[in-house]
This record gives structure tokens, C-alpha cells and sequence, in this order.
């Protein structure tokens, strides 16, 4: 194709028509396109990805042992009970509000878990459901409060961390905790179960082949709409970069136990939460609440509704933390859900990329920013240092993610991309 067809084809496309618009047409081009994304304030997950890489470098600096591959498959295994939290803060703030009692919700989850299992010996199978219809039902009583009777969900979640906190330590009783039955499926699938290597190795390759096919349909769909889209070598380029990594990511893994099936069902909620967020109506709703609640209900849009449906989830996805939780230790105790779950959750979450203004993130802010926080908490664990100082840590963390995410949100406002 001759330079004078190829700039006849360009012209046609409804998104190259404006003259005054920069496109990016070779590599220079994308490199500095990218580069005014990010002065404008669209950083995406860089700021977390750099401070990654900053973490795992100082840490394996001090201690060789932090990058070895059990290590990583013991840090997968802790991230993967409060990445299931922090997934449903990740909800809960993309309409602009909180919820202070996902801790507790995990830990009354867990109690009820080791009263029914054990207790009442009811099957483990009925407990978890309950547990999870349980938490749903306290994400359904704080939609209620919010939307009925006005209450700030602040107030309503505050009130509601006592409260489970309460009925928690009620459920256990004097004993204190309830240990599960080791050995059973609930407790391996915490504790030790791993992917099988051939399991692994696909999942890493279908993973590759599922970006494909999604850059292929939404370039299709440009194309038809007359705007410019990826080509095929783009495509094929960055499916093939995807699959490398995470082969040699499974790989590494496997060169100990393995990938935690644990980590692998975390990993799957991220992704169907993302699809959720990103390509259905009852996302865009979320974002399009969060950004303006007024605007969203002179859209159309039925704000009520999608506040319940995010109160909900993330108090079903507490419960299921909590589930998790009880596994990976084996017992229910009155420790469950106290302590820094809440703030780790929350920390994830906004670590990771979810603006507390509301209105921006994605699902997979929980998987960055729980990697993040339980990198810090293995590191100094290593290096033999106290507690406090991952509280110092994470909290700095915390407090430069919330600057980034207030400068960030101020230069999109000035160059018109709010």
C-alpha cells in the first residue's frame, strides 16, 4: 500500500478526521502518545506495576529467599482471602462509597462456618451457602439504610462492624475458635492444593488466546463502526507476549509446589468481575453512578438498584473472604477478620488503581494491590522485622496511592478528561 492510499484509508476513519489530533501511527508515535496519557492523568496501573518492581527489587536485594519459588507460592496462597475482600471494596467504590465492615463480615462468615460445619454438623457444602446468602442478605440491610432511610454508609458499615464483630464473638463462645476438620476438601483447597502442571501451563496459554480474541472482536467492531483498530500482527503480538510470561510464571511456580488453586479461583473472579465492570451495561451503570449519581438517574439509569447490587456484592464477597480465611488456617477463631484485614482490603483496593472519588477502577486493582501489600508484609517477615513497621509501610503506601489517585484525578479534570 502506497503512502498517498494509505492516507486516503486514514482519512476515512471517523476518529483520524480531526487534523488537530495527534495519532500514533508508528512505534515513536505510541511511545508518545502513551507519555501524554499519563501527563494528562490516565496512568492506568503504572504507578502500582513501578512500585512492584521497586519492592520485589529492594526486598530480593536483602533476602534472596523473597523471589524463590516457595516463597510465591506461599505469597499467593495469603493474598488470595483478602484479594477476595478487596475485590468487593473494589465494587463498593466505584459508586463512591465504603464499607468499614468487610472485616467482620469475613470473620462472622468464618464463625458461622465452624458453628454449622462442626457444631451442627450440617455438610460443609450447605454451611458455605449459608454463609454466603448471609452475607448478601448484610450487603442487602446497608442498601436499604442507604437508599431508604438516607444513612450515610459510612455510619451504616461503622455501626455494622461492631455489630458482626459482636455476633461473632457470640457465636464462638467462651471456647474462642472452632478448628475444621483437617484433611477435608475445604481445608486442603486452603492449605496445600495446587494446580496440576499440565492444568497450569493451559490455563497460562488460554489466557493469551482469550486476549486475542477479545482485541479481535473489539477490533472488528471499530472497523464496522469506521474507526481505526488494532491490526492482526498487533494483536497476534501482544497475545504471544502474554502467553511467555505466564508460561515462565508457571513455570517458576512449579519449580516449588505450584500455582494455589486458591489463587486460581481469585484470579477467576477478578476476571469475570472485570468482564462484569467493563463490557456490560450493569458496569457501565456502576461507573456512570459513581462519576455522578444525578446525571446517572437522568440517563435512565435505576441508581437504587445499582447501589444494592454493589453493597451486595461486596459483602457476599466478605463472606466468601471469610469462608477462604477459616480454610487457609483450618479454624474459626475470634481472631478471624480483626486486626489489619480491613485495612489491607481497603488498601488493596485503592493501591491498586480504584479512585475513592468513585467512578474509576477495575477488578483487577484488588489482584495488584494485595500482591503489593503481602509482598511488604513477606518481605519484612523475612528480613525478621517487626509488625510495626509493615504497619508504617503499608500505611505510606496507602497515603502516596490516595496523592496519585488526587493528582491524577486534578490533571484529568484540567485537560478535559474527567
Amino acid at each position: 500500500m502506497t503512502d498517498d492510499t494509505q492516507r486516503v484509508s486514514t482519512a476515512r476513519l471517523l476518529d483520524r478526521r480531526d487534523e488537530r489530533v495527534a495519532h500514533a501511527a508508528t512505534l515513536r508515535g505510541t511511545i508518545g502518545a502513551f507519555v501524554n496519557r499519563v501527563r494528562s492523568g490516565d496512568l492506568g496501573s503504572l504507578p502500582v506495576v513501578v512500585g512492584l518492581l521497586i519492592i520485589c527489587t529492594a526486598f530480593q536485594s536483602l533476602n534472596p529467599v523473597f523471589l524463590a519459588p516457595d516463597n510465591l507460592v506461599n505469597l499467593l496462597f495469603d493474598c488470595s482471602t483478602v484479594g477476595v475482600i478487596s475485590l468487593g471494596i473494589v465494587c463498593i467504590l466505584m459508586v463512591g462509597e465504603i464499607d468499614l465492615s468487610v472485616g467482620s463480615v469475613s470473620g462472622f462468615s468464618s464463625a458461622l462456618i465452624g458453628v454449622l460445619w462442626v457444631n451442627q454438623d450440617w455438610p460443609v457444602a450447605v454451611a458455605v451457602i449459608t454463609a454466603l446468602v448471609l452475607g448478601a442478605s448484610i450487603g442487602a440491610l446497608y442498601a436499604f439504610l442507604f437508599n431508604r432511610l438516607g444513612m450515610p454508609s459510612f455510619v451504616s458499615t461503622l455501626s455494622g462492624l461492631l455489630a458482626w464483630l459482636g455476633l461473632q464473638l457470640y457465636l464462638l463462645g467462651s471456647s474462642g475458635s472452632i478448628n475444621l476438620p483437617y484433611g477435608s476438601p475445604l481445608v486442603n483447597f486452603g492449605q496445600m492444593l495446587v494446580m496440576p502442571p499440565i492444568v497450569s501451563y493451559t490455563l497460562a496459554a488460554l489466557a493469551g488466546v482469550v486476549v486475542f480474541a477479545a482485541g479481535y472482536r473489539m477490533a472488528a467492531r471499530r472497523r464496522a463502526a469506521g474507526l481505526s483498530a488494532s491490526t492482526l500482527g498487533h494483536l497476534l503480538l501482544k497475545a504471544a507476549l502474554v502467553i511467555i510470561v505466564l508460561e515462565f510464571i508457571v513455570y517458576y511456580l512449579n519449580l516449588a509446589r505450584g500455582v494455589p488453586w486458591m489463587f486460581g479461583l481469585f484470579v477467576g473472579l477478578c476476571v469475570v468481575m472485570n468482564y462484569a465492570l467493563k463490557r456490560t451495561k450493569w458496569g457501565r451503570s456502576m461507573s456512570a453512578v459513581g462519576g455522578n449519581r444525578e446525571a446517572a438517574r437522568r440517563a435512565g439509569i435505576n441508581v437504587r438498584r445499582i447501589y444494592a447490587s454493589a453493597f451486595m456484592l461486596c459483602s457476599t464477597l466478605a463472606a466468601a473472604g471469610g469462608i477462604l480465611a477459616a480454610a487457609r488456617l483450618a479454624s474459626s477463631s475470634q481472631q478471624a477478620g480483626t486486626g489489619d484485614v480491613n485495612l489491607n482490603a481497603i488498601a488493596a483496593a485503592v493501591i491498586g488503581g480504584t479512585s475513592l472519588f468513585g467512578g474509576r477502577g477495575s477488578a483487577y486493582s484488588a489482584l495488584l494491590g494485595i500482591i503489593v501489600i503481602q509482598s511488604i508484609a513477606s518481605g519484612l517477615t523475612l528480613l525478621d522485622l517487626s509488625s510495626s513497621l509493615r504497619y508504617m509501610i503499608t500505611g505510606a503506601v496507602l497515603a502516596v496511592a490516595v496523592i496519585v489517585d488526587s493528582l491524577a484525578r486534578r490533571s484529568r479534570v484540567s485537560h478535559g478528561r474527567a
